[in-house]
C-alpha cells in the first residue's frame, strides 16, 4: 500500500494533528486518514493515536530536499555533479541508477525516503524504513578498469566515517571491507556495483546506508548489532544536511581515487581499522579460512596469517567475522 507524503508532512512537526483537521488539509474523509496513519505504519512509521487528541509522531522527523541537500555542497563538487534525484520510495538506489545508468553519461546521485529492496552484501536485505534513515547511491565513470578498484570500496568507508566524526561521532571504526561502526555496532554500510569492459573504463554505482533514526519497531528485526546517530549523538540529527555533506565528501573522494588511487586514503583507513591483530573467520561461497588480520595491502586486499602463512582477500563476496 502507498503512503500519503502530504500526511506524513503533516505530521512531520511531531505535535498533536486532530484527525478532523487532517481530513479537512488533505481534502479526505477521516476513515481515510485512519487508513493513510495505518499505511503510514505499514511503512516503518510509528504514529500514536491518542483519544481526543489526535495523532502524532514520536519525534519531529525531517523529510529529504533536494536543495536542501545541494546547498551543503562546494562549489567544486556541484560542478562535478550532473544531477540528484530525491524519491519518495524506490526499490533500491543503486538499482535505480544501475538501471539508467546508460542514459547518464555524467555523475548522478539519487536518494530515497524508503526502499522497498534495499541491499546489503551477499544478498542480504538493507532494512530500509521510511523517513528515517539515509539511503544514498552516487553513479560515477572510472577510466581505470574493474581490477584497479578494489580498493574503493575502503576509500569511501573512509569519507562517510569522516563526515560522521565531524559530526561529532566519537569511537568510530571501520570493518573491512565496508562496515562503518561504532563501539562493535553497525551503524553503515556501503556496496559497490561495478560493470565495464575488464580494460576499462567502467561505471560504479556506490550504495551508503546510514542508520539516523532508527525505529526500535524495525531495529528489532536486524540480525546483528546496530545503533543510530540520534543514539550516539543524544540529540536529533539534520538528515539533510548530513546527506549532503555524505556526497560532498563521496564526490571528492571518487575524484581523488581517479587521479591517484587508494594511496591517500590507506593511512586513514589504518587509524579507522578495527580488524587488525584480531582472529577473524572469511567465508565465500567456496570456502573459508581463519587467521589473524595484518592489516590492508596497498591494494586494498586484506592480509590475512593463517597458520603463519600470508594470505590476501580482495573485496568481493568475503564475509569476515571475529573468531570466537
Amino acid at each position: 500500500m502507498p503512503y500519503n507524503r502530504q500526511l506524513l508532512a503533516l505530521l512531520a512537526d511531531g505535535g498533536f494533528h486532530s484527525g478532523a483537521a487532517l481530513a479537512h488539509t488533505l481534502g479526505v474523509s477521516r476513515s481515510a486518514v485512519w487508513k493513510a496513519v495505518h499505511a503510514l505504519s505499514a511503512h516503518g512509521v510509528e504514529v500514536y493515536a491518542v483519544p481526543g487528541r489526535g495523532y502524532r509522531l514520536p519525534a519531529p522527523l525531517e523529510l529529504l530536499h533536494g536543495d536542501t541537500i545541494l546547498a551543503q555542497l562546494s562549489p567544486r563538487a556541484r560542478r562535478m555533479l550532473d544531477g540528484l534525484e530525491v524519491h519518495d520510495e524506490l526499490d533500491s538506489t543503486s538499482q535505480h541508477l544501475l538501471r539508467n545508468a546508460a542514459a547518464w553519461p555524467g555523475v548522478h546521485a539519487c536518494l530515497a525516503e524508503r526502499q522497498t529492496a534495499g541491499r546489503g552484501r551477499r544478498g542480504r536485505a538493507w532494512l530500509s524504513p521510511l523517513g528515517h534513515n539515509i539511503y544514498l547511491s552516487v553513479l560515477w565513470r572510472f577510466e581505470q578498469s574493474p581490477a584497479s578498484l578494489g580498493g574503493l570500496s575502503l576509500a569511501a568507508g573512509v569519507a562517510v566515517a569522516q563526515v560522521l566524526r565531524a559530526l561529532g561521532v566519537q569511537g568510530l571504526g571501520l570493518k573491512w571491507p565496508n562496515d562503518v561502526v561504532w563501539q562493535g555496532r553497525k551503524l553503515a554500510g556501503i556496496l559497490l556495483d561495478l560493470n565495464g569492459e575488464a580494460s576499462g573504463p567502467c561505471s560504479v554505482v556506490t550504495g551508503v546506508g546510514l542508520n539516523v533514526m532508527m525505529p526500535q519497531t524495525q531495529g528489532a528485526l536486524i540480525d546483528q548489532p546496530w545503533t543510530d546517530l540520534n543514539t550516539i549523538l543524544g540529540a536529533p540529527v539534520l538528515r539533510n544536511r548530513c546527506a549532503g555533506r555524505l556526497l560532498e565528501r563521496l564526490i571528492v573522494t571518487f575524484d581523488e581515487y581517479a587521479r591517484n588511487g587508494l594511496a591517500p586514503f590507506l593511512e586513514p583507513w589504518r587509524a579507522f581499522d578495527t580488524l587488525t591483530g584480531k582472529t577473524v573467520r572469511l567465508q565465500w561461497p567456496q570456502g573459508s579460512a581463519t587467521g589473524r588480520v595484518q592489516g590492508v595491502r596497498e591494494d586494498g586486499a586484506l592480509r590475512l596469517s593463517v597458520n603463519g602463512v600470508m594470505r590476501y582477500y580482495n573485496y568481493g563476496e568475503v564475509s569476515v567475522r571475529e573468531a570466537s
